[in-house]
């Protein structure tokens, strides 16, 4: 006799949304679609061809490694890839859904632009899509259109998704690789076969950061000005401090990959930081000693924060109690901002 078993997929929203938790954008559509790039379109055409391509066409297909049941793993290391999977799905459904809409709103005014935006949105929503499929195995899944309905949406200007988009992507592009080549020399800590496909994965990150530097490099405005110094400091400040906090709170993840979680983000730090050289007028002085330790001042009022949150009852008294953090948190963030930033060699000029 055959009994035929049925998993039993739990749905859920996503998780209450906080400052650190990924967010969904919009932005000026008009002025997205009034853009000129006719002085980087050469560029900008060969990076929509490599899209054109999709390399990764039969990459996210799961293999035979994925048919077992991963009720071995015990409940604390469950909850911690549950939430990894959901926070990484919800970034890449975020993107979807921006790239999307901007390709939607392009098609008219500027079909290359429209054309290299759509393509993004198919890499982000086939992420988005095998991240779900791999909550399944833990039989749970993420209710994507509950969340496009009730997630709220932050306004930034392009200029600003231009900053912040390039530099998520070449941090996911560093933070994917370095994930995947250390799992390939210890091959003992890839516990679940998702981090098999980071390789091509990155690549796709790597790609899409490309493809917004070629259009900054379009607008020059947005590198070489006094303005665009003090933006490029402030977003790499941002993206920076933002996995820090983040990255420090889920420690026994990447304990589980046998990551130490400071060095992991220390080494994308550092790197995604020289990647932005090739771009950015200024980067930051990561290796100044100051640098760190006021990140690690952010990392002490980030966690006294939720502390109070958690411990301490009356609306009043959590805000009596969270002036101090704050004030640690403001403070370093500010001195981290002051500190001298390193002049790149590139110099972007008027054509």
């Amino acid at each position: 006799m055959t009994i035929s078993t049925t998993k039993v997929i739990d749905t859920k929203a996503a998780a209450k949304e906080t400052l650190l938790t990924p967010r969904f954008y919009t932005t000026n559509f008009k002025e997205m679609a009034e853009l000129d790039v006719s002085s980087n379109s050469e560029e900008i055409e060969a990076i929509v061809e490599e899209f054109r391509i999709d390399y990764n066409r039969d990459h996210f297909i799961r293999d035979k490694e994925f048919l077992t049941t991963w009720d071995f793993f015990d409940d604390k290391t469950r909850n911690i890839f549950i939430e990894f999977l959901e926070r990484s799905c919800t970034a890449e459904f975020s993107g979807f859904l921006l790239y999307k809409e901007i390709s939607r709103n392009l098609k008219k005014s500027n079909p290359l632009l429209a054309e290299g935006f759509s393509f993004m949105s198919r890499d982000e929503a086939r992420h988005a899509g095998f991240l779900n499929k791999a909550m399944s195995d833990f039989n749970i899944s993420l209710d994507l259109g509950f969340l496009t309905k009730t997630r709220k949406y932050t306004f930034f200007a392009p200029k600003f998704i231009f900053y912040a988009t390039y530099l998520s992507e070449k941090i996911g592009y560093w933070r994917y690789i370095t994930i995947y080549r250390h799992l390939e020399k210890n091959p003992n800590f890839r516990v679940y076969p998702l981090f098999r496909f980071f390789e091509s994965w990155c690549q796709d990150e790597n790609r899409h950061g490309d493809f917004f530097a070629a259009i900054m490099k379009s607008q020059r405005h947005l590198l070489n000005t006094y303005e665009a110094r003090l933006w490029s400091k402030f977003f790499l400040l941002s993206v920076f401090a933002t996995m820090y906090l983040n990255d420090l709170q889920r420690t026994d993840f990447y304990s589980t990959l046998g990551l130490d979680t400071k060095q992991f983000d220390k080494h994308v730090i550092r790197k995604t930081n020289q990647s932005s050289r090739t771009l950015f007028p200024v980067i930051l002085d990561v290796d100044n000693p100051k640098f760190f330790e006021l990140m690690d001042k952010c990392v002490e009022a980030n966690e006294n924060l939720i502390a109070i949150e958690k411990n301490v009852d009356t609306t009043i008294n959590k805000i009596y109690n969270k002036i101090p953090a704050y004030y640690l948190m403001i403070s370093s963030l500010i001195q981290l901002y002051c500190l001298p930033a390193i002049e790149t060699k590139y110099i972007w000029t008027e054509n």
